[in-house]
């Protein structure tokens, strides 16, 4: 009797381990001496991570050993700062004591101590916004709305070094916004979807908000939720920080790869919609507008990528595009270009479709801005017609595009891909360096 016990006791312990216990591991923001990997048990769990360089796999490192907590929907981040630059290193997760089969090769990379040394490295981008994952108790009745999961398998089929998710990347149903554990159920309703784990593990992850992850569709600053959705997106994005000098209520930071600068902007918190009679309409805020200028005129990168969850080039005053905050867009515009800033790209999300966007300035130099919609979500076309659209860059299907930067110091090229759900590439744009202002 003993030991039919001790078998059952075995294999129900076997079994267990055998099924999904962990949504991720998900990397997160790398620098040059430290990284963090982000982690949810799907069970009260204990965990930490053992690593180590592939150029010494012999020397295994391994983090502080985590307990999670019920009230962050057992969610951790797990901080490597035993590394070295531009180094790539192998890991494995430990839950309970024993080693979890995470079915995929576990990697992380450290950026390279290049500057004063050599080229900048070449590195690739995906991006992409409007994530949903159905979920019929919730979802609205009807068609599913929710579709076209091959997707991220087919970015992760591209091997991006990074990956930035331009809002909507959970969409918030009505009985989620109101309670912290709506906020956590959506998110982990989402974490937990089989065909997204292979890309949470395969790259670097970052990430702005759009309304879907902020609370109900179109929500502005005035959003009694905005604190429980800050803190929820904090508990599931290992990004650098929250909050920079002159906003510090919402999820705006930046952080460097390479020879670029990436600045992640907030586009609920600060916002005031233009209906509102009595007050000035904006978008970004006064004191998000004023911090994103003085930080581009610093930055000396070559690309300067500004991630914003609704589109800011295109001229179609629709919906919430910027062209609706016209005083607002106005400004930002005229300052980077009396500043003289060069190789600015906006990455955007929200329209449900895919489109580039070019505005040339009178000395020569260009702004970008890509919008790439939806991942999975419904696909919907344009309302009105964007004047400044790059000629056949308009894609109306579920996809993802890629950045890749490129070449060598003083000469280097960016080129934007876009693709279908299945991996399909469907045009192709380079961009030279930009030269100095004249």
């Amino acid at each position: 009797m003993r030991s039919h016990t001790l078998f059952l006791s075995v294999f129900y312990g076997m079994l267990t381990l055998a099924q999904p216990v962990i949504n991720g591991p998900m990397p997160g923001h790398s620098d040059l001496l430290e990284a963090t990997i982000w982690m949810q048990c799907r069970r009260p769990c204990t965990a930490r991570l053992e690593y180590w360089a592939l150029d010494g796999p012999d020397s295994v490192l391994r983090t502080e050993e985590l307990t999670s907590d019920p009230r962050r929907a057992h969610a951790m981040e797990f901080r490597m700062d035993q590394v070295r630059p531009g180094t790539t290193y192998g890991y494995r997760v430990l839950v309970d004591g024993a080693v979890v089969d995470a079915a995929d090769d576990l990697r992380f990379r450290t950026q390279p101590l290049w500057k004063w040394r050599t080229d900048p490295p070449a590195f690739t981008l995906a991006v992409g916004s409007c994530a949903y994952i159905n979920e019929p108790a919730y979802d609205r009745p009807g068609r599913s709305y929710g579709d076209g999961y091959t997707v991220f398998n087919a970015i992760a089929d591209r091997r991006p070094d990074l990956m930035l998710w331009l809002g909507d990347n959970v969409y918030l149903r009505e009985p989620d916004w109101g309670s912290w554990t709506g906020y956590l159920h959506r998110y982990t309703h989402a974490r937990s979807e089989p065909a997204l784990q292979r890309l949470l593990r395969t790259t670097h992850h970052y990430a702005i908000w759009d309304d879907h992850d902020f609370g109900p569709n179109d929500a502005d600053g005035s959003f009694v939720g905005a604190g429980m959705a800050r803190e929820a997106f904090d508990v599931f994005w290992a990004n650098p920080g929250l909050g920079v000098p002159g906003a510090m209520q919402g999820i705006t930071t930046a952080f460097s790869h390479a020879d670029a600068d990436f600045f992640l902007m907030d586009d609920r918190t600060y916002r005031v919609p233009p209906d509102v009679v009595t007050d000035s309409a904006t978008l970004l805020g006064r004191g998000q507008l004023d911090w994103l200028i003085r930080a581009l005129k610093y930055s000396d990168a070559t690309f300067k990528f500004v991630a914003v969850g609704t589109q800011v080039l295109s001229t179609a005053a629709d919906f919430e595009n910027h062209a609706t905050f016209a005083a607002e867009r106005r400004e930002l515009l005229d300052r980077i270009d009396r500043e003289g800033i060069t190789g600015v790209v906006f990455l955007t999300g929200d329209r449900h479709f895919t489109e580039l966007s070019r505005l040339d300035l009178p000395d020569g130099r260009w702004v970008l801005d890509l919008t790439a919609s939806p991942l999975t979500s419904g696909t919907y076309g344009p309302k009105s017609p964007n004047t400044l659209q790059v000629e056949g860059t308009l894609m109306r299907e579920r996809g993802f595009c890629t950045l890749t930067v490129e070449g060598p110091k003083g000469a280097r090229a960016l080129t934007v891909r876009a693709f279908d759900a299945l991996g399909t590439e469907r045009w192709a744009r380079t961009f030279a360096q930009p030269a100095p202002r004249r």
